[in-house]
């Protein structure tokens, strides 16, 4: 019978994300590279299979799967290690689900989506915190818009963790090309490169552009679109800061020997198995998505905010979901998806506010 893989299991979101699964019934498989870290989380969470796989070993975490499995993976970077559960869920026909946020690991999934249309594989990356409530609040916004061709997407938080995973995610994006949806094409744009304000919660928040999943997967719903921005909310001179930064990192990126040189300094310098915050700290988060959609002439003709708590908790609960429903048959379809096109506009915010977020609209 086809079933769950947690890859990465005994790390920091794998770990939640299991705990979720188990919670609500499941009884996923297991696997990391860890033995005995495994062993002992499956006695913590009352007994479920477990399999040992590592990336550095493509064929161990190939043999994880059978066609009809779904795989949730939380190995990362991304860049540096999400390679072989891709590639592990295309041989073997299997669906796939990742916790990734680097705009380029995204774009490489969704540049498979021919091949994986071919293999009967879903393929579902970014598919937590970054970026479902993103695409979520600008399906709804555009679901009150017909007409608008145009949309902004920002996240942001108060009082945020972060766990070892994220910090060497973002080290390793430092270099690495930003894009966004220009002409209704995704181009190549740099990280960073417009910075805007929004209104979050009666109060005005500064964000900084990145790259996202929305630039991919809202065409798909939405075709009439021509324009898509996704910004991340930062303090205004850190957003600033960002901004000039990515100028010089750009530089960096255009010389291969130097960009080399520094993502492997990067790497043995940000380890990302580090943990991250505990519950009590995670129940002090709170974050929110806002999107806009406008017309061609940049008037706003709806705006959606999505609010909830910790993204670690979102994550964890989305993933498990997503799992869950890609193997009771409810998925929509096959290839590189996004999240309304995976699971259509209501379900998905039916599962947005279970996870504990509430929304709020205008126009």
């Amino acid at each position: 019978m086809p079933k769950i893989v947690v890859f990465g299991a005994t790390g920091y979101t794998g770990r939640l994300t299991a705990e979720v699964l188990v919670a609500g019934g499941a009884a996923p498989v297991l696997a990391g590279r860890n033995a005995t870290a495994l062993a002992k989380l499956a006695a913590d969470l009352g007994g479920v299979r477990t399999a040992v796989a590592d990336v550095s070993d493509p064929a161990s975490v190939r043999a994880l799967l059978d066609p009809g499995d779904v795989l949730v993976t939380t190995v990362g970077p991304f860049l540096r290690h999400g390679a072989a559960a891709l590639e592990a869920a295309l041989a073997a026909g299997a669906h796939y689900i990742d916790s990734t946020g680097e705009g380029p690991f995204i774009r490489t999934v969704f540049e498979r989506d021919h091949q994986a249309r071919a293999a009967g594989s879903a393929l579902l990356t970014a598919f937590g915190f970054d970026y479902v409530p993103g695409n979520l609040a600008a399906g709804l916004a555009l679901r009150d818009a017909p007409t608008a061709v145009a949309a902004d997407v920002g996240y942001f938080m108060r009082s945020p963790g972060t766990s070892g995973g994220t910090r060497a995610s973002m080290a390793g994006m430092l270099f690495e090309s930003g894009f966004a949806l220009r002409g209704g094409r995704v181009v190549t744009e740099r990280t960073g490169a417009r910075v805007r304000s929004f209104d979050v919660a009666g109060s005005a928040r500064t964000g900084v552009s990145i790259p996202g999943s929305e630039h991919f997967a809202l065409t798909r719903s939405y075709p009439d679109l021509r324009e898509v921005d996704v910004f991340l909310g930062l303090p205004p001179l850190a957003a600033q800061g960002l901004q000039a930064g990515s100028r010089l990192t750009a530089g960096v990126a255009r010389i291969p020997v130097v960009k080399r040189g520094l993502d492997g300094a990067l790497a043995r310098i940000v380890k990302g198995s580090t943990g991250g915050p505990g519950a009590e700290a995670r129940n002090r988060t709170r974050s929110w998505a806002v999107a806009e959609a406008r017309d061609a002439a940049g008037q706003t003709l709806a705006n959606v905010t999505l609010a909830g708590g910790d993204p670690y908790d979102f994550t964890a609960a989305i993933l498990a979901w997503a799992a869950r429903t890609a193997l009771d048959g409810g998925l929509l379809g096959t290839g590189a998806l996004g999240p309304v096109d995976a699971f259509g506009l209501d379900a998905l915010q039916a599962a947005v506010l279970a996870a504990g977020w509430t929304r709020s609209s205008g126009s």
